[in-house]
This record gives structure tokens, sequence and C-alpha cells, in this order.
């Protein structure tokens, strides 16, 4: 490193955001950019570490010491090849990652971390304004066929590898737009859908094929893919939401949070309003909105109940209110455990901690007017409540968003469940083919004779249902390095 004592001369400085009043007129993003002078005098700030911790919080492994330096030394086109050595799509985990490589950063000791995430999100935007990222056909193709089912960030970064090295593939996805979570789960106002788009004409132009409106196992069975393809990667998501099984959940005006989100990303496309939302208009305006849930997904349900005009927002979280900050000597170099506050929090909502709820209320069958939640009590493993707490009633004039987007567990595709037999025999069937192993994903061979493997289980059916979005992308690149190998013993 060049600098090294940067991050005693130069003080942090990360991008600002637009004011509350002006961003909530707009579903467009709201960050500003710096100029490139201080993105250098923020890679400056990288002090050298003798242990660069931050590369244990980088979930996507980003060499992040590396381009911090190209950075400060005005070297942008190499910082970007670097980034994009173990990154595919730099510009969506630069806007929606939570930054725990900055939890990691050895200067964050202080609470003054090296701005890695505006690093990383000036470089690669840099690099699109500048025409530097291009296509990468392969030289050679190699003749071989693989299908991607599932377009989210793993099957994208998937695709993207295995076109690259020079195989046939194509790219299902049952909904009628390519981009999975990132498509139709994001919310404009943290990445504007036109990012998705760019890649998807780099991915064309470097060999992919892309199918849409194609569920596998309805649309197309599974046996046509196998019987159509030397190699089949599985990177479905996560689509059965976790319910709040609570007396009222059924009344009308209680949602599940990705049907409230999905709809407003369609609208945001220019889809009318039949085709945003065929089941019936989950609208916030001027009603007076609970939010069930405080992570992620209950934050982009403020945001966007906020931008649609709600009368009020209230989030409500079983767990407890957690502390200020973090005790450093106990948490650091990991993910502590601390009151985060999102910029749609701070755009307008009353969050409460420790509340359960109970049970959604209306006048008879009508829609959810109120909500019943009771104060949690401390001292057991799972939340309860207190006793002798008769419950405080929350407006809610139809706007419940059960948030939240994990699951027990991805099922198979719907029509045919001989892939998720096949996923759970994976480890009897190890080693069948000339010592296959296990390069990064569940390696299926399919029936004693069949002729087709099935390298799945990445994404959502490979990962614990709560693991980050932003781990995505390296497990397509890991899925993706296992197809090739199983393609080459074919």
């Amino acid at each position: 490193m060049g600098l090294t004592t940067g991050f005693l001369t130069i003080g942090r400085q990360d991008r600002p955001y637009e004011k509350v009043e002006a961003r909530l007129k707009t579903w467009k993003e709201f960050i500003k950019k710096l100029p490139p002078e201080e993105i250098g005098k923020q890679g400056a700030r990288c002090m050298d570490c003798g242990i660069p911790f931050c590369h244990n919080g980088c979930p996507v492994n980003n060499l992040i010491p590396d381009w911090n330096e190209l950075v400060r030394r005005d070297r942008w086109q190499a910082a970007l090849e670097v980034l994009h050595s173990t990154n595919n799509f730099p510009e969506f985990t630069g806007r929606i990652c939570p930054a725990p490589c900055e939890a990691s950063c050895t200067l964050n000791i202080d609470d003054n971390p090296v701005t890695i995430k505006s690093i990383e999100c000036a470089i690669v935007d840099r690099g699109w304004e500048e025409g530097w990222i291009v296509p990468q056909p392969p030289a050679a193709k190699t003749g071989k066929r693989v299908a991607v089912v599932g377009s989210g960030p793993a099957g994208m970064a998937c695709a993207q590898q295995l076109a690259r090295a020079g195989h046939a593939v194509t790219l299902f996805e049952k909904a009628d737009r390519i981009g999975g979570l990132l498509r139709y789960g994001i919310p404009d106002f943290k990445m504007e859908k036109p990012a998705i788009d760019r890649r998807m004409r780099q991915m064309e132009a470097e060999g992919v094929e892309f199918r849409i409106g194609v569920e596998v196992g309805v649309t197309i069975s599974v046996k046509s893919l196998l019987e159509g393809y030397d190699a089949v990667a599985l990177t479905g998501g996560a689509e059965w939401p976790r319910d709040l099984e609570v007396p009222g959940r059924a009344l009308p005006g209680v949602h599940f949070a990705m049907d409230f989100l999905t709809q407003q990303n369609k609208r945001g496309a220019g889809d009318d309003e039949a085709r945003a939302a065929p089941r019936g208009t989950i609208s916030a305006k001027g009603k007076h909105v609970v939010v069930i849930g405080g992570g992620d997904t209950g934050s982009d349900c403020i945001g966007t109940s906020n931008r649609q005009g709600a009368a009020s927002v209230t989030n409500l979280e079983v767990m407890a209110l957690p502390p200020d900050h973090e005790d450093k000597g106990l948490t650091w170099p990991d993910w502590p455990l601390k009151l985060r506050t999102s910029s749609s929090h701070e755009e307008g909502c009353d969050r409460d901690f420790a509340v359960l709820t109970k049970r959604a209320l209306g006048q008879r069958q009508a829609r959810s007017d109120r909500m019943r939640a009771h104060r949690v009590g401390e001292g057991r493993r799972r939340p309860h409540a207190d006793e002798g707490n008769r419950g405080q009633r929350i407006p809610d004039q139809g706007g419940s968003r059960a948030a939240g987007d994990g699951i027990p567990g991805a099922a198979a595709p719907r029509n045919d469940r001989a892939v998720g037999r096949q996923a759970r025999s994976a480890r009897q069937h190890r080693g069948h083919r000339d010592g296959l192993q296990d390069l990064g994903a569940e390696t299926v061979r399919g029936r004693r004779h069949a002729p087709r493997p099935v390298a799945g289980g990445l994404g959502d059916p490979r990962r614990p249902p709560m693991r980050p979005r932003h781990r995505r992308v390296p497990d397509g690149r890991e899925l993706a390095a296992a197809v090739a190998t199983i393609v080459e013993l074919l």
C-alpha cells in the first residue's frame, strides 16, 4: 500500500443521500455520487493491514485492499479488472449489500471503516460510463449445452461464467422478466432495473440465451432438460413466504411482503394495473400500515409504503431492542448485533421492539383494520407474551405486511418431485462417476442409467433460507465451476 498514514490524515467520507422530502417523491435511487478525487482519497485510507479482515467479512471474496490501492493511484480500469475477478455484478452488491466487509475493517474498531461499498460502486459505475465493460465471448466453443434454472443473481452469475467458458447456456426464468429477487424483490429506489438490463445485453453477446415465462416442471418437464442438455444447474429462489399463523390472518388487507413489493416494481417497469396486480391491487395510499418484521424486507416495505402515500407506518419486531453500539472487543471483526436504522426507517415510521403479533382484527369478514400485539417477555429461548399482558391494539387499515422472505426449505419444481428426491440422495451417489467430487454444488446423477447429470442446489435450494442475498453471486460462480467439471467428465 502506498499511503501508509492515509487513515490518520484523511477522514471517512461516505456518499450522501438526497433529502427525505425529495426522495419520497420519486422511485429513483437517491444516493449521491462522490467525485473520483474523493473516492481516491477514501481508498488511501486502507491501512495495509497485516491481516485484511475485510476479506473475512466480504461474502463475495472481493480483493478489497487491491482495488482500494489502484483507485488511490487513479488506475480505475485496473481496479475494475480486479473487482470483476471475483464479482460478476459489482453494481448489484455495491447497492444492496449491507457491507459486512466494513464491519470487519480494522478501522471499524473506532467506528471509522474504509468506505468499501462506496468505492466498489464507484469503480463499476465508472466502468460503465467509460465503456470499459464489454462482452467477453469465449475464444472457442465446447459443444456442450447447459441449462440454468432460475435467473436471480446466482443463476445470472452461473450462466455468465459457463458461457465465457465456451458452453452453450440457456437461462430459464418462470417470471416475465429476468432478474429474480433483484427484479421483483428489491425496490427501484434501492436499485434501478436498467442495471439488470445492461448486464443481460452483455450476457446475450457472450452467448447466453434467455427464456422467460418457462416454469420447469410445469411449462417444460425436468426429463426434457435432462435429455436435451449435458448438465442442468438449479439456481431457484425462495418463494414460500414465512406466514403469520394468528387468528385473522386470512382477513383482506393482510399481505405477504413479496406480493406487495412485486406489484410496485411491475408498475415501475411500465406494466398497467391489470398486469401488475392480476389478483387485486395492494396499495398503502392513505392507510395506516403495519409492517411485521424488522429486517431488510420490512425496511423495503416501509420505504415503498411511504412513497405510495401511507397515512402512517408502524414497524413491529419480535426481538428485543438491540444496543445502539456493539462491544468491539467481543464482536469485531464479526458482524455485530446492534440497532440499525436504514434509509427507509429515516423516511418515517414508528418502530417498536419485543412485540409479538397475536391477532388481526376486523369487522366480521371485512378488511383488517387493527392488530392486537403483546409485549414479549424475557428469560426464555422463544418469544412469549408477558403474563398478565392483555395486549395493545394497533390501527391497521388494510396495509399489514407479513414481512420476511425466508422459508423452511425450497420446494422442487411443482409437477416433478424427482429432482427433489435426487437432491436428497446426492451424497449416496457422490463419487459414482470416476471420483467426481462436489466442487461447491450437490452433484446429482439422476436415475441409475441417466445419461445427463443435474448439478443442482445453490441459491435457496442449497443455502439456508435466510442466507443473505449478496451471497448469491459467489454461489453462482462456485456452481459454474462444478458444472464445468461435470461437463468435462462426460
